[in-house]
Protein backbone atom coordinates (compact mmCIF):
# COMPACT_ATOMS: atom_id res chain seq x y z
CA UNK A 1 0.00 0.00 0.00
CA UNK A 2 1.25 3.57 -0.35
CA UNK A 3 1.50 5.91 2.64
CA UNK A 4 -1.83 7.41 2.28
CA UNK A 5 -3.63 3.83 2.06
CA UNK A 6 -1.44 2.59 5.29
CA UNK A 7 -2.22 5.80 6.76
CA UNK A 8 -5.91 5.37 5.91
CA UNK A 9 -5.87 1.27 7.01
CA UNK A 10 -4.15 2.39 10.41
CA UNK A 11 -7.24 5.14 11.00
CA UNK A 12 -9.71 2.46 10.36
CA UNK A 13 -8.03 -0.05 12.54
CA UNK A 14 -7.99 2.54 15.65
CA UNK A 15 -11.57 3.29 14.84
CA UNK A 16 -12.46 -0.34 14.89
CA UNK A 17 -10.47 -0.75 18.40
CA UNK A 18 -12.09 1.88 19.97
CA UNK A 19 -15.36 0.64 18.98
CA UNK A 20 -14.50 -2.69 19.94
CA UNK A 21 -13.37 -1.60 23.84
CA UNK A 22 -16.90 0.06 24.13
CA UNK A 23 -18.44 -3.38 23.06
CA UNK A 24 -16.49 -5.42 25.45
CA UNK A 25 -17.43 -3.29 28.60
CA UNK A 26 -21.22 -3.96 27.88
CA UNK A 27 -22.93 -7.12 28.96
CA UNK A 28 -25.56 -7.55 26.66
CA UNK A 29 -26.37 -5.63 23.88
CA UNK A 30 -25.72 -1.95 24.55
CA UNK A 31 -28.35 0.83 25.25
CA UNK A 32 -27.41 2.42 21.81
CA UNK A 33 -30.88 3.80 21.86
CA UNK A 34 -29.99 6.31 24.55
CA UNK A 35 -26.85 7.78 22.96
CA UNK A 36 -26.35 10.38 20.04
CA UNK A 37 -22.85 10.88 19.86
CA UNK A 38 -21.55 12.29 16.75
CA UNK A 39 -21.20 10.79 12.77
CA UNK A 40 -17.40 10.15 12.31
CA UNK A 41 -18.27 8.63 8.80
CA UNK A 42 -18.21 5.53 6.98
CA UNK A 43 -16.23 2.36 7.63
CA UNK A 44 -15.10 -0.29 5.59
CA UNK A 45 -17.30 -2.85 7.18
CA UNK A 46 -20.14 -5.11 6.02
CA UNK A 47 -22.72 -7.32 6.79
CA UNK A 48 -23.47 -9.99 3.58
CA UNK A 49 -26.82 -11.44 3.37
CA UNK A 50 -25.26 -14.88 4.52
CA UNK A 51 -24.44 -13.19 7.66
CA UNK A 52 -20.74 -12.91 7.03
CA UNK A 53 -19.21 -10.40 8.09
CA UNK A 54 -16.48 -8.01 6.32
CA UNK A 55 -13.80 -5.69 7.94
CA UNK A 56 -11.62 -3.62 4.51
CA UNK A 57 -12.95 -6.46 2.48
CA UNK A 58 -11.55 -9.56 4.86
CA UNK A 59 -14.12 -11.84 6.62
CA UNK A 60 -13.85 -10.96 10.37
CA UNK A 61 -13.81 -15.07 11.45
CA UNK A 62 -13.60 -14.47 15.17
CA UNK A 63 -17.33 -15.52 16.29
CA UNK A 64 -16.14 -13.46 19.97
CA UNK A 65 -15.60 -10.45 18.02
CA UNK A 66 -19.20 -10.61 15.67
CA UNK A 67 -20.85 -10.88 18.67
CA UNK A 68 -19.62 -8.02 20.45
CA UNK A 69 -19.90 -5.63 17.50
CA UNK A 70 -23.26 -7.01 17.11
CA UNK A 71 -24.05 -5.46 20.61
CA UNK A 72 -23.68 -2.02 19.51
CA UNK A 73 -25.78 -1.54 16.32
CA UNK A 74 -28.42 0.31 15.33
CA UNK A 75 -30.69 1.08 12.63
CA UNK A 76 -31.81 4.66 12.51
CA UNK A 77 -34.86 6.18 10.86
CA UNK A 78 -32.87 6.88 7.87
CA UNK A 79 -32.25 3.68 7.02
CA UNK A 80 -28.45 3.32 7.74
CA UNK A 81 -27.34 1.12 10.00
CA UNK A 82 -24.14 2.43 12.52
CA UNK A 83 -21.68 1.08 15.27
CA UNK A 84 -22.93 2.82 18.11
CA UNK A 85 -20.68 3.97 21.19
CA UNK A 86 -20.71 6.66 23.85
CA UNK A 87 -18.75 8.70 22.00
CA UNK A 88 -18.77 8.42 17.96
CA UNK A 89 -20.97 6.34 15.50
CA UNK A 90 -19.91 4.84 12.22
CA UNK A 91 -22.22 3.67 9.41
CA UNK A 92 -21.98 0.21 8.04
CA UNK A 93 -23.23 -1.26 4.92
CA UNK A 94 -26.21 -4.14 5.33
CA UNK A 95 -26.67 -6.28 2.56
CA UNK A 96 -29.80 -7.33 3.67
CA UNK A 97 -30.56 -8.04 7.83
CA UNK A 98 -27.60 -7.84 10.73
CA UNK A 99 -28.97 -10.89 11.85
CA UNK A 100 -29.88 -14.63 10.83
CA UNK A 101 -32.31 -16.31 12.70
CA UNK A 102 -30.52 -20.53 12.74
CA UNK A 103 -32.60 -21.94 15.66
CA UNK A 104 -36.06 -22.11 15.79
CA UNK A 105 -38.62 -23.55 18.63
CA UNK A 106 -42.18 -24.11 18.72
CA UNK A 107 -44.04 -24.34 21.83
CA UNK A 108 -47.77 -24.84 22.55
CA UNK A 109 -50.69 -24.95 19.69
CA UNK A 110 -52.74 -22.71 18.30
CA UNK A 111 -53.28 -19.24 19.84
CA UNK A 112 -51.66 -20.05 22.43
CA UNK A 113 -48.03 -21.26 20.54
CA UNK A 114 -44.97 -19.17 21.17
CA UNK A 115 -42.28 -19.50 18.58
CA UNK A 116 -38.84 -18.42 19.23
CA UNK A 117 -35.48 -18.33 17.22
CA UNK A 118 -32.23 -18.30 18.23
CA UNK A 119 -29.56 -15.48 16.02
CA UNK A 120 -25.90 -16.22 14.80
CA UNK A 121 -24.92 -13.48 17.85
CA UNK A 122 -26.58 -15.70 20.23
CA UNK A 123 -29.80 -13.70 20.19
CA UNK A 124 -32.71 -14.86 21.31
CA UNK A 125 -36.22 -13.85 20.72
CA UNK A 126 -39.85 -14.96 21.15
CA UNK A 127 -42.20 -13.75 18.37
CA UNK A 128 -44.98 -11.56 19.72
CA UNK A 129 -46.71 -8.14 19.63
CA UNK A 130 -42.73 -5.91 20.37
CA UNK A 131 -40.83 -9.02 18.13
CA UNK A 132 -43.04 -9.12 15.46
CA UNK A 133 -42.35 -11.69 12.38
CA UNK A 134 -43.09 -9.69 8.77
CA UNK A 135 -42.70 -11.63 5.21
CA UNK A 136 -41.49 -10.27 2.13
CA UNK A 137 -42.00 -12.02 -1.27
CA UNK A 138 -39.24 -12.80 -3.11
CA UNK A 139 -38.66 -10.86 -6.61
CA UNK A 140 -37.82 -13.87 -8.56
CA UNK A 141 -40.79 -15.74 -7.37
CA UNK A 142 -39.15 -18.08 -4.68
CA UNK A 143 -41.35 -17.99 -2.03
CA UNK A 144 -41.50 -15.83 1.10
CA UNK A 145 -38.37 -14.08 3.03
CA UNK A 146 -39.04 -14.19 7.12
CA UNK A 147 -37.89 -11.29 9.10
CA UNK A 148 -38.02 -11.40 13.13
CA UNK A 149 -37.69 -8.35 14.89
CA UNK A 150 -35.04 -8.47 17.45
CA UNK A 151 -34.45 -4.78 19.18
CA UNK A 152 -34.95 -1.75 17.71
CA UNK A 153 -34.94 -1.34 13.88
CA UNK A 154 -32.70 -4.43 13.93
CA UNK A 155 -33.98 -7.69 12.45
CA UNK A 156 -32.58 -11.65 12.06
CA UNK A 157 -33.75 -13.04 8.18
CA UNK A 158 -34.55 -16.08 9.40
CA UNK A 159 -32.96 -18.44 6.94
CA UNK A 160 -34.57 -20.76 4.28
CA UNK A 161 -34.45 -23.88 6.28
CA UNK A 162 -36.45 -22.24 9.15
CA UNK A 163 -38.93 -20.74 6.77
CA UNK A 164 -39.68 -23.77 5.58
CA UNK A 165 -40.61 -24.76 9.14
CA UNK A 166 -42.62 -22.07 9.71
CA UNK A 167 -44.83 -22.84 6.86
CA UNK A 168 -44.99 -26.27 8.06
CA UNK A 169 -46.61 -24.52 11.65
CA UNK A 170 -49.01 -22.04 9.53
CA UNK A 171 -52.65 -22.03 9.94
CA UNK A 172 -55.32 -20.15 7.53
CA UNK A 173 -57.14 -16.94 9.52
CA UNK A 174 -59.35 -14.43 8.45
CA UNK A 175 -57.58 -11.20 7.83
CA UNK A 176 -59.53 -7.81 6.35
CA UNK A 177 -62.20 -10.65 5.22
CA UNK A 178 -59.74 -12.55 3.27
CA UNK A 179 -57.69 -16.31 4.13
CA UNK A 180 -54.59 -15.94 4.70
CA UNK A 181 -51.64 -18.19 6.07
CA UNK A 182 -49.76 -17.26 8.98
CA UNK A 183 -48.16 -17.70 12.33
CA UNK A 184 -49.55 -17.19 15.82
CA UNK A 185 -47.68 -16.71 18.89
CA UNK A 186 -48.25 -15.01 21.96
CA UNK A 187 -51.91 -14.42 21.15
CA UNK A 188 -50.67 -12.49 17.76
CA UNK A 189 -51.37 -13.48 14.61
CA UNK A 190 -48.44 -12.79 12.01
CA UNK A 191 -49.61 -13.39 8.38
CA UNK A 192 -47.69 -14.82 5.65
CA UNK A 193 -49.64 -14.40 2.33
CA UNK A 194 -52.40 -14.77 0.52
CA UNK A 195 -54.01 -18.88 1.87
CA UNK A 196 -54.45 -19.43 -2.29
CA UNK A 197 -50.72 -17.30 -3.18
CA UNK A 198 -48.15 -18.77 -1.14
CA UNK A 199 -45.29 -20.45 -2.11
CA UNK A 200 -42.92 -22.61 0.05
Amino acid sequence: MTGPDVQKAGDATERLAGVEAAAGRQSGPAPVELWNPPFRGDLDMRIAADGTWYYMGSPITRARMVRLFSTVLRRDEDGRTYLVTPTERFAITVDDAPFLAVRMSVAGRGRDQAVSFETNVDDEVTVDEAHPLRFERQGDGDGLKPYVLVRGRLEALVTRALAFDLVEVAVAEEVDGAPWLGVWSRGRFHPMAPSAGLEA
